[in-house]
């Protein structure tokens, strides 16, 4: 082979091998930070039909989740109508950075007498104060939930 046709196929692996670095990068920065998520006006129309459609009982109940311990204390997130997934995952609406919370850990969720709390099968168990619990355990406002190191608390 010649000399120029050496030089463009180094060229070329060295362009491959930079793709592949940017490509790597760009899945190490998702799974860090997490997916980006909307909340624009359109958000806002959608909350206030939904407020109007749900019932009393879940009115009055929770309508945000805190973070009381572990490395996220400090932050809260409201609780959607369609039910909050917790997890490590970045498709969940709370990604915890908590190295014992499975991908997909746990989701809180409305029915029409109040709010409700599944583990979704996760390896180290969802608790409520010292009891693993299961699917379908009805949650109040104060409840305290663990997951991992991560202690999150349904408030008012």
């Amino acid at each position: 082979m010649n000399e120029l046709t050496m030089t463009a196929i180094r060229y070329g692996l060295l362009a491959l091998l930079w793709f592949f670095v940017f490509a790597v990068v760009g899945v190490l920065r998702s799974d860090l930070y997490g997916a980006k998520t909307g909340g624009g006006r359109a958000s806002r129309a959608v909350s206030r039909e939904t407020k109007a459609k749900t019932p009393r009982a879940v009115r009055k109940g929770p309508t945000h989740l805190a973070i009381i311990e572990g490395a996220m204390r400090g932050t809260t997130l409201p609780l959607s109508e369609s039910g909050t997934l917790l997890g490590r995952n970045p498709e969940c609406s709370l990604v915890l950075s908590d190295d014992f919370a499975s991908g997909r850990h746990a989701r809180i969720y409305p029915e029409s007498d109040g709010w409700y709390l599944d583990d979704l099968g996760s390896t180290n168990g969802t608790y409520i104060g010292a009891q693993r619990i299961g699917e379908h355990v009805r949650v109040e406002p104060g409840t305290r939930i663990r997951i991992g190191r991560t202690v999150l608390e349904l408030r008012k």
